[in-house]
């Protein structure tokens, strides 16, 4: 009887692999992940979904056209599943409810969300019968449950791929394995440029 080939899902956070990117001065290859993935865990890549939030129109004084196309690109020539959506500006609130103002500018403080936490949950449970490999490229602690389920429940074999700086304690002890991206140097791209802006998106 023929042995059954295992398939591989991978999950990639980007807002939390963001913080890699900088650890690493270097940006992922999307090119390489088939070729890599299913060398390393003897598997055929099932899919591969990224998630992402993004500025909305006329929040940024750069262009994000070429953003846009990278998400393009991902989905159909590299065939990701793509999952995104505006990020979302929340207005800051002291402990009684009132608005918090900002000192310099006198406009009320914001700060800008995007959570996919919840997407990524529901695609990694619902195509859970499609493979047996699940491979999560975040260190985002909250994904914890979801990894147990997977592996205890679902009977997956499940690794996450962060750096030192990102990873946090509880998904590196609760995965099958851990694996540092500053030496997997394969996956490695074009050196990272950063904007003007501290902590914008890496360019694509």
């Amino acid at each position: 009887m023929a042995k059954m080939t295992k398939k591989i899902a991978i999950f990639i956070d980007e807002g939390n692999v963001w913080s890699s990117y900088k650890s690493m001065g270097k940006l992922l290859d999307y090119n390489k992940f088939k070729k890599y993935f299913e060398k390393k865990f003897s598997g055929k890549l099932y899919r591969i979904f990224f998630y992402t939030a993004y500025p909305k129109d006329n929040t940024r004084k750069y262009n994000l056209d070429k953003r846009h196309k990278f998400f393009t690109y991902l989905k159909k020539e590299l065939g990701f599943a793509i999952r995104k959506k505006p990020l979302k500006t929340i207005i800051l609130k002291d402990g009684e409810g009132s608005v918090i103002h900002d000192q310099k500018t006198g406009k009320p403080a914001s700060i800008e969300k995007g959570n996919l936490d919840v997407e990524l949950t529901i695609d990694a449970m619902r195509f859970s019968n499609e493979y047996q490999i699940a491979i999560f490229f975040s260190g985002d602690s909250d994904f914890l449950p979801l990894i147990s389920f997977l592996r205890n429940s679902k009977k997956k074999k499940v690794y996450v791929f962060s750096t030192k700086s990102s990873i946090s304690k509880e998904l590196k002890s609760g995965s099958d394995a851990y694996f540092d991206l500053l030496k997997a140097k394969e996956l490695h791209g074009e050196k990272l440029q950063y904007r003007h802006k501290r902590n914008s998106p890496p360019t694509q």
